[in-house]
């Protein structure tokens, strides 16, 4: 006899692993429990950096004929991916290539060409999305005379593509179109002027989008074991299924979701396009209920996997844990630099690139993993301060507590950095957020949750959270002084002084 508990299943892929995480309501609250894991590895081909989609499809079809198999019928499959990347479709919907990877370097170039066929700042009223050479609208400049460009007939982002693999069946989702760069921030439609402004064929942006929670069919009869499942179009976009399960209870809450990038920031209800924030390059996404994520992108944690990778091929294999425990102990003269440099956004050797940009601003250059992850982890902190002011001055909101959410929330390392230079207490977890968040987002539509705060109140009755206070001896201020000394970021006569952090 199977369990009558409603069970949904969660594929969760992030830029450097996925998972497939099983989610039960029972009476006591959300019991989530691990199926599998597996590594989302890039692939070098002759043409650029590639992702490898069909082999994350037949891992994704694996583990939730593993679930099937030993949690009976399923009430619901979502499916959150990374943003920005995408596969061309023909008009049988048959993919044009291999998708490419966003820090493939041939979108090199192309903002100063979008620039000049339409402003920076036009884009921006239209879109509000952050300049960044990794979105969407800046890879499809790049393929703008390739042959799977000339033929496509429709764009998928990887988690509709892997939906359409699932049922069949298409649907852009709203929240992961958002990353594009090119979806009206007033409307959430596709902002088809915008593309044919920029030289990019708009027949790709087909129908309306849909919102999180849409029913989007049924497993494919040939996917023996899964066939006829329900298939819900989640927050697609891993960042807003991750603040789905923020445990936020007030306005004046910052939440950063931590894991290969850093995405801080907060929830409003209309989206920010006024000058401020487009000088401060923030991002407007959207995400559940038709709310708008005000934030920016922050490079995030794939300083120190990059690293991790680098030295690993060196010979010398350190976990995470090792790491942290390596970054246990920073201290006021640690080396800074701007986690944002463009240097430091592609693969390669990344402790050589921190230690170039540590020694152009003239400071004592790292010289073993320990001080590369306190450079790091110091570094980011220093970074969300700077973010964190300038969400203030856009939002007129004044922050009492940050919210870390993902991966990053189990640094305890980078937890109490980020309360010691931010000058805010920090509430870290649930580590799991994505999947969380997309599990709630199928047991809502499915009738077994109502509002966003009772979604909330389950998390927060379900997940350990960790408590991180700020530190009065940490000399933060001097630390933060000198990563804006270091960096070349300017205070502006708004912000705070070190002294008051």
């Amino acid at each position: 006899m199977t369990d009558a508990a409603p069970t949904f299943a969660a594929a969760d892929l992030g830029a450097e692993s996925g998972r497939v995480i099983v989610g039960k309501l029972t009476g006591r609250g959300l019991a989530l429990e691990e199926v599998c894991r597996f590594a989302n590895t890039p692939v070098s081909l002759p043409d650029g950096l590639h992702w490898s989609p069909v082999s994350l499809f037949e891992q994704i079809r694996t583990g939730l004929s593993r679930v099937a198999a030993t949690h009976g019928k399923l009430d619901g499959i979502g499916i959150d991916t990374w943003g920005v990347d995408y596969g061309l479709l023909d008009d049988r919907l048959r993919l044009l290539g291999i998708p490419y990877h966003y820090r493939d370097t041939r979108t090199e170039g192309m903002i100063e060409l979008a620039d000049g066929r339409l402003s920076r700042e036009q884009r921006y009223a239209r879109t509000g999305i952050q300049t960044m050479p990794i979105n969407t609208v800046f890879q499809l400049l790049a393929e703008r005379d390739s042959p799977a460009l000339q033929a496509a007939e429709h764009i998928a982002l990887i988690p509709d593509l892997l939906g359409l693999w699932l049922t069949g069946t298409l649907a852009n989702e709203s929240s992961i179109a958002s990353t594009t760069g090119l979806l009206d921030a007033r409307t959430g439609g596709w902002s088809r002027e915008t593309a044919e402004a920029l030289g990019i064929p708009t027949r790709i942006f087909r129908g309306d989008t849909v919102e999180p929670g849409t029913l989007l069919g049924s497993v494919r009869s040939e996917l023996e074991g899964l066939a006829g499942l329900p298939v819900w179009s989640v927050a697609a976009h891993d960042t807003a299924s991750a603040f789905v399960a923020a445990p936020v209870t007030s306005p004046n809450s910052a939440i950063l979701s931590s894991g290969t990038w850093s995405l801080l920031g907060l929830e409003v209800d209309m989206p920010v396009l006024d000058g401020g924030a487009a000088a401060f390059n923030l991002t407007n996404e959207r995400g559940i209920d038709g709310s708008i994520r005000l934030l920016r992108n922050v490079m995030g944690l794939w300083l120190l996997q990059e690293c991790r990778r680098h030295w690993s091929q060196l010979g010398l294999e350190l976990d995470y844990a090792e790491l942290e425990r390596l970054a246990s102990n920073p201290g006021e003269s640690d080396p800074l630099f701007d986690p944002d440099h463009p240097d430091l956004l592609r693969v390669g050797d990344m402790p050589s690139r921190i230690a170039l940009l540590c020694e152009e601003a003239g400071q004592r250059v790292p010289q073993d993993p320990g001080q590369f992850v306190r450079a790091i982890l110091t570094s980011l902190a220093c970074k969300y301060n700077f973010v964190l002011r300038r969400l203030e001055l856009v939002s007129g909101r004044r922050f009492d507590t940050i919210h870390v959410i993902g991966g990053g929330a189990r640094n305890r390392v980078l937890c109490q950095l980020t309360a010691d230079l931010t000058g805010l207490p920090v509430i870290a977890g649930p580590i799991e957020a994505t999947a969380l968040g997309n599990i709630l987002v199928q047991a809502r539509a499915a009738g077994h949750l109502g509002s966003l705060s009772q979604m909330r109140q389950l998390v927060s009755s379900a997940c350990a959270l960790e408590s991180y206070e700020p530190c009065a001896g940490s000399g933060a201020g001097a630390i933060y002084e000198r990563f804006l000394a270091a960096t070349g970021l300017a205070l502006t006569s708004h912000e705070p002084t070190p002294a008051q952090i």
